[in-house]
This record gives C-alpha cells, sequence and structure tokens, in this order.
C-alpha cells in the first residue's frame, strides 16, 4: 500500500479512477460521503486487487483546495478504522502528502479479504465514478470473491458443519435487524442463505456451509464445532489455585449467551460494600468496576485464538485479585512491548470483532484496555497487570483497596 508521490498524483487527475475520491474539507457530508468511499474501496467490486485512495483537501478536478492539513485532521481521518461504523474494519493508512506544491491529507485503502464490508448496514461499491448501495447481485458477487486460502480463520468454512447447526432464529430476531439497515431489511429479495453468506455467516450462496464465525455466533452447539469456545469461571475462597472453590461455570453457547451469562456470573459475585469511615455520608464500592471487567473479558473473547487449541477463555476469581486469561499471545502489529499502549491495535479475528460490535458487546474498536484502566483507576483498583506470553495473555486485576 505505499504510494509514490507521481502515482498519487496521476489518481489525482484521473477523474474518471474508481480508485481514487476527492474531497475540498472534511466538514458537512464530506465524513459520511468519505466513509462511503472507504467502504467503497474496501469491497473493490471490480476486483482491480488495488488501493483506494481518499484525497482529502483536494478540489473534483485534482487542484489543491488549499486546506490546512492539522494533526487533528489526521488523528480524525485515522478514526474511520476504530469508530465502528465500517464492517468489519478496514484496513487504511494516513499520511499528510505534499503534492502539486501543497499538503493533502491521504487515506490509502487495502480491499477487504473477506467482504462484503458495509458502513452503517449498507453495502456501498464503486465502479467508475458510481458510488451506490449493492444490489442483491453486486452483493452476490462480493460474496464470492473471497478465496479460502487468503481470508481469516474466522470467516474459514466447517466443511463437515450443515446449515442447520445454525440457528435460524438468533440470526434473524437478534443479529439481522442490528446488522443492516432498515431500508436493505426491506427488500425482500434476498433469500436466508444470501444473508447469511452477507454477513460472513456461511461460506458462499451456492456453498451454504457455515464459517468458524457463524458458529461461534448462531451455533446451535459451538462447542461441537469448535471445543474452545467457552468461559471456564472459577470463583476460589482463597488467594492460591488450591484453595478451595466455592462456585464454578462452563459457560458456553452462541456468543451473545456467553457474554449476557458471564456479566451475569460478574455480578452475582461483584458485591457492593459500604464505607461509613472515610466520610461522613455512606460510600458504596464494588470491589471491581463492572465495565472493566466486561472490557477485559470481551477483549479476550475477541482477539483470542480459536486455531489449533482446544483451550477456553479463563476467568478466575480470587480474595485479592481476578485473572483473564486468553489463548493466544500478541497478534500483527501488537508485540509483547508495545502490547495496551493506546492506538496499538490489530485484529486476529477481524469478523468476529464486527460481530460483536453489531451485537452491542463492542461500542468503539481500539480502546477497551484504555476505558478498563480508566474505570479501575475511578473506583481505586491498581493498574492492570499484564503478563504477555507467545500463546496467551493474562490480565491481573487486583482488588481494591
Amino acid at each position: 500500500m505505499i504510494f509514490t508521490d507521481s502515482q498519487l498524483v496521476a489518481l489525482l487527475d484521473d477523474i474518471e479512477s474508481d480508485l481514487a475520491e476527492r474531497k475540498e474539507s472534511w466538514k458537512g457530508d464530506a465524513p459520511d460521503s468519505g466513509r462511503q468511499a472507504v467502504c467503497a474501496f474496501a469491497n473493490d467490486l471490480p476486483d482491480h486487487r488495488q488501493a483506494g485512495v481518499l484525497f482529502v483537501g483536494v478540489k473534483n478536478d485534482g487542484t489543491p483546495a488549499g486546506l490546512v492539513i492539522t494533526d487533528e485532521l489526521l488523528r480524525t481521518l485515522s478514526d474511520i478504522r476504530t469508530d465502528g461504523n465500517i464492517l468489519p474494519p478496514p484496513s487504511i493508512v494516513v499520511e499528510k502528502r505534499t503534492l502539486k506544491g501543497a499538503e493533502i491529507a491521504v487515506v490509502i485503502v487495502k480491499p477487504s479479504n473477506s467482504p462484503p464490508v458495509r458502513y452503517k448496514g449498507r453495502i456501498y461499491i464503486r465502479i467508475g465514478p458510481r458510488r451506490a448501495i449493492a444490489s442483491a447481485q453486486e452483493e452476490s458477487m462480493l460474496n464470492e470473491k473471497r478465496r479460502f486460502r487468503d481470508i481469516p480463520f474466522d470467516v474459514q468454512p466447517l466443511p463437515s458443519c450443515g446449515l442447520s447447526e445454525i440457528s435460524r432464529v438468533l440470526f434473524e430476531q437478534d443479529y439481522l435487524t442490528n446488522a443492516f439497515a432498515a431500508d436493505v431489511l426491506s427488500n425482500n429479495d434476498r433469500s436466508y442463505e444470501q444473508r447469511l453468506a452477507a454477513c460472513r455467516m456461511i461460506a458462499s450462496i451456492g456453498d451454504p456451509i457455515p464459517t468458524i464465525l457463524g458458529i461461534l455466533v448462531l451455533g446451535i452447539s459451538p462447542r461441537d464445532w469448535i471445543p474452545g469456545a467457552f468461559i471456564q469461571f472459577l470463583r476460589i475462597a482463597g488467594n492460591t489455585i488450591s484453595d478451595p472453590i466455592q462456585d464454578e461455570a462452563v459457560i458456553d453457547g452462541a456468543l451473545g449467551q456467553v457474554l449476557r451469562r458471564i456479566d451475569e456470573k460478574i455480578d452475582s459475585h461483584n458485591r457492593s460494600e459500604v464505607d461509613i469511615r472515610t466520610s461522613n455520608q455512606e460510600i458504596r464500592r464494588v470491589p471491581y468496576p463492572r465495565v472493566a471487567l466486561q472490557q477485559l473479558i470481551r477483549n479476550a473473547v475477541m482477539h483470542r485464538t480459536y486455531e489449533s487449541t482446544h483451550a477456553p477463555v479463563r476467568v478466575y476469581w480470587f480474595d485479592d485479585r481476578i485473572e483473564i486469561l486468553s489463548p493466544g499471545g500478541p497478534f500483527g502489529v501488537v508485540t509483547r512491548e508495545n502490547f495496551g499502549q493506546a492506538g496499538i491495535t490489530d485484529y486476529r479475528n477481524p469478523n468476529l470483532a464486527d460481530a460483536m460490535k453489531v451485537m452491542g458487546f463492542v461500542q468503539r474498536f481500539g480502546i477497551g484496555i484504555q476505558t478498563a484502566r480508566a474505570e479501575l483507576s475511578r473506583n481505586g483498583n491498581p493498574d492492570i497487570d499484564f503478563q504477555i506470553e507467545a500463546t496467551t495473555v493474562l490480565a491481573i486485576i487486583r482488588r481494591a483497596k
């Protein structure tokens, strides 16, 4: 995705190209139409297999508009990837370049390995100068573009698994209404299989085999196909693993059921304590802030590896701490050294992240750890102790004093 200055200038000047979008500024309707363009570039319906470029600070004829390119503008453009409006998150690079003697903001968008990509529930495509919402036929073409050897593990098919292993009730009542805009759903010419394929729950319309994602999110019995797809919960009466077990649970099922049940389990043990010594007023405090625990457990589910392991996510609640163990070490640009730093994020399971955003378990990408840290600090808990290994990530959260 590296462009020379001359290549970018050539794209600026080619007003017929479907690989370039120009915006004079990032005000008015530009943020909305610009994101539509990013979505369309990621879908790459013409199958260029080349990155598309969104230019900000350029007139329609390709000449500079004289826009001042600030750090704030560049951060705003970078947020396109993480604000959760485009799903799955697009792969983009944001740069400030000097072209034609002026500073211009450049957003380079790589074609997605697992289309279709949606912006606010709509699938945008571009052919030549036309940008539009994909028709049912164009949506089908995007589904057929997937090549199993190139796609992430979470949307690879389970060859021996049948369509009957997916819960149609969960899909149509709990998932579909959040995944698509209302006007798209009202278009009744899309079949059940077409909608499953558009959400990457099956391999394709012509080959309706459930994907890993489909079984994790909509499976009737996910552990029959993905043995590690559960959370093991232990409440230990003491501070060592050999102390008596007060409560234990194997929390399995479809993704939404698992995350709601672990919330209930956390709430049952996270009882408020009353402080009448440090103030004239009664102060109620929980040992652990609920939001912090939610963020860390959901991060563990989202970023864990489901490949070549039968290990679950483990939540072990001791008297003095909680340990959350996620199978799979750092991934992509995330390393042991930069783990947890703001702005450093990558996705082993990008489509699972998409599904968690659709279902409302994630509001925004890339801020889970920062949110957890802020909540812990506000509650009086020490900072998270991360222990990063090649095959696991352990988060230790200590009780508030």
